[in-house]
């Protein structure tokens, strides 16, 4: 589950009218104020669009799990968001009624923003109704509008895609105060949002249950445990004569989503997530990089890999662990300049590795990769993975990161440069290993297995004599990596 985001604008609650008239008009003979029975005040308190990562300027509403007039407990899911980087269920932290929705799904709304209101008690409703119809209407004459639905198009491709632009949000209405909301993850897959409970996820992987394929019962389609077991047993239960066409139909029905989202000489907006990206990536052109390249020979780390597999070991984990290790050495490599005024040396080594996942880009953080042993950061890895593919990353976890690998020698890449992430001081592209001709120090020709690393480093604070000290020291790691399973 993610981390909640308590979030609290500071506004006061909305009184009701009889609690604003004027005391002098109650004083009774000479002057004193007669007994009055007490009155309670309306409370109205908005549910606000909350800051799920250190990035998000604004999120897209996904879905809302309650409608207008539904009672709510505290603690229970409203709605669900997107970010620039995961979804998250916002829940309520008070008990109440869901008086009025503000901003509807496929729309999205600066962070910060009022997205809908909540009424302590059901006769307040009306007055809540009143209240967000007012203010909607504010903004709309005051100037830009704080959240913007999707424009309707006759392509097919998911209304939740938005274009990122700028939003000027209204401030917040003196007249509410704020609902704090916590979050947490639903599913995704396959590149349409399908709502389910962590534990449903967790439960349709055990099962081999295609979740895509799952009716969901709970609230707005959401898929719920039982409905999991439902499809589990319905797939157990069919025959066997039917068993190849299902298989056929399964097969579909996971590429289905990629082929009709693809319309060619149509133009389609960023996501949340490849507006991020976009963003981080133009930031990246302030700083001035340079790149230097290096090759090691993996004979022998392959063959430690070939040994430790079975224990769970990846490679992604054995490059990681040697890269931290080579980073204990040279500081500087791991120091990173935020303000072109100076640099901070990191205390950790938190080793980030670039992850593709449907829509966009995330690098997963193996935080204090040095410290930990290689089994344990193959565990971690496998873990950050499958929580990087579902969108259930909490923000901890991808932007702690003090240097960045990305690793593309899996699809057979040789060699390629990446793009420094803001706020680092370096990344270092892993090509393929492969088998080479060269020249033994006898003077014989023989076959080893390379491999081509090139760093992209931030010039302001890292040299090139310090990449060149550094890579040597990888080299002799990966070459000889005995320690890497100490």
């Amino acid at each position: 589950m993610a981390s909640l985001a308590n979030v609290h604008l500071g506004t006061p609650f909305l009184p009701s009218p009889a609690s604003l008239r004027g005391r002098s008009a109650a004083c009774g003979v000479g002057g004193v104020a007669p007994r009055r029975a007490p009155r309670i005040q309306a409370k109205i308190r908005e549910i606000f669009m909350p800051a799920l990562s250190s990035t998000m300027t604004e999120g897209k509403i996904v879905s809302w799990a309650k409608a207008e007039g539904d009672k709510l407990a505290k603690g229970e899911s409203v709605v669900v968001v997107e970010s620039d980087k995961a979804d998250m269920d916002v829940e309520t932290f008070y008990d109440g009624y869901l008086a009025a929705i503000m901003v509807e799904e496929g729309a999205v709304a600066a962070v910060g923003s009022a997205i809908a209101l909540l009424a302590e008690t059901e006769d307040e409703i009306p007055l809540a109704k009143s209240q967000a119809a007012s203010s909607s209407a504010t903004m709309a004459s005051d100037g830009p509008a704080a959240s913007r639905p999707v424009a309707d198009t006759a392509a097919p491709p998911s209304p939740l895609e938005t274009a990122p632009e700028a939003l000027s949000s209204s401030p917040p209405s003196s007249n509410f105060s704020p609902v704090a909301a916590s979050s947490a993850h639903p599913a995704s897959e396959g590149g349409q949002r399908t709502i389910a409970t962590p534990y449903a996820k967790k439960l349709a992987k055990d099962l081999k249950v295609e979740l895509g394929s799952v009716a969901g019962s709970g609230p707005m389609g959401r898929i719920v445990a039982k409905d999991v077991e439902v499809a589990a047993a319905a797939t157990a239960a069919a025959p066997v004569s039917t068993a190849p066409p299902k298989s056929v139909s399964n097969s579909s029905a996971v590429k289905a989503p990629a082929s009709p989202a693809i319309q060619l000489g149509t133009v389609v907006p960023f996501t949340t997530m490849q507006g991020a990206v976009s963003k981080n990536m133009v930031e990246s052109l302030s700083v001035p990089t340079f790149r230097v390249g290096y090759t090691i020979t993996t004979n022998a780390l392959d063959d430690l890999y070939k040994k430790i597999k079975s224990k769970g070991v990846t490679m992604t984990a054995l490059l990681a662990k040697a890269t931290a290790m080579a980073l204990m050495k040279h500081p500087i490599v791991n120091s990173s300049c935020r303000d072109g005024k100076s640099f901070t040396y990191n205390s950790s080594i938190n080793i980030a590795v670039a992850v593709a996942i449907d829509g966009g880009l995330i690098t997963p953080v193996l935080q204090d990769a040095d410290k930990v042993d290689i089994y344990s950061l193959s565990r971690k890895w496998k873990e950050l993975v499958d929580k990087a593919r579902a969108k259930q990353l909490q923000s901890h976890e991808y932007n702690t990161g003090t240097f960045t690998l990305s690793n593309l020698g899996m699809f057979g890449v040789d060699r390629f440069d990446a793009i420094l992430p803001p706020g680092t001081g370096a990344i270092m592209a892993v090509g393929a290993s492969q088998s080479t001709v060269v020249a033994t120090k006898d003077g014989r020709i023989g076959v080893k297995s390379q491999m081509q690393v090139n760093v992209t480093a931030d010039h302001r604070v890292i040299y090139g004599a310090d990449l060149a000290a550094f890579l040597q020291t990888l080299a002799k790691i990966i070459e000889d990596p005995k320690e890497l399973t100490l």
